[in-house]
């Protein structure tokens, strides 16, 4: 199952857009074998401000895709929740995962309501950059979840 995180904006050359790439290829070396990747981090430039244009671009890229709409009133996972959810999706023959990440204000409600689920990282507001990181990150640690790596820790 190939993986991508759609997200709006540039992630920019800093420290985070630097983490969120070394992990997304972390992760797809870890989980070719597994069926999983690779992991494609997408960065969407709207032509027009607001939510209606970003929501175009999510949702022609992810089109054919089971989408997952990141919002932090979305469904919070535990790390091996969230892996054990990654692989029932692959399990029963989803050729692809998408993570949408909006932009300053949000996702569009079509987007929400598009989605298949949700998913929060608790309740405050992340910088974007930061949140690709961070969903890299749990993307690779529910790989080696799968892998039976000593990565994760419970």
């Amino acid at each position: 199952m190939k993986v991508a995180i759609l997200a709006i904006g540039r992630a920019g050359r800093g420290p985070e857009a630097e983490l969120a790439a070394d992990y997304a290829a972390r992760a797809t070396a870890a989980g070719r074998p597994l069926g999983l990747g690779p992991l494609d981090l997408v960065d969407l430039e709207p032509r027009k401000p607001g939510k209606g244009p970003e929501a175009e671009l999510i949702l022609t890229a992810a089109e054919g895709s089971h989408l997952i709409a990141c919002d932090e009133r979305g469904k919070t996972y535990s790390s091996r929740t969230f892996a054990d959810h990654i692989a029932r999706l692959r399990d029963r023959g989803e050729r692809r995962l998408v993570f949408a990440i909006g932009g300053a204000d949000g996702l569009d409600a079509s987007v929400l309501a598009t989605a298949r689920s949700t998913l929060a990282f608790g309740p405050q507001t992340w910088p974007h950059a930061l949140a690709r990181a961070m969903l890299a990150e749990q993307l690779y640690r529910a790989v080696t979840i799968l892998a039976g790596s000593p990565y994760h820790r419970d």
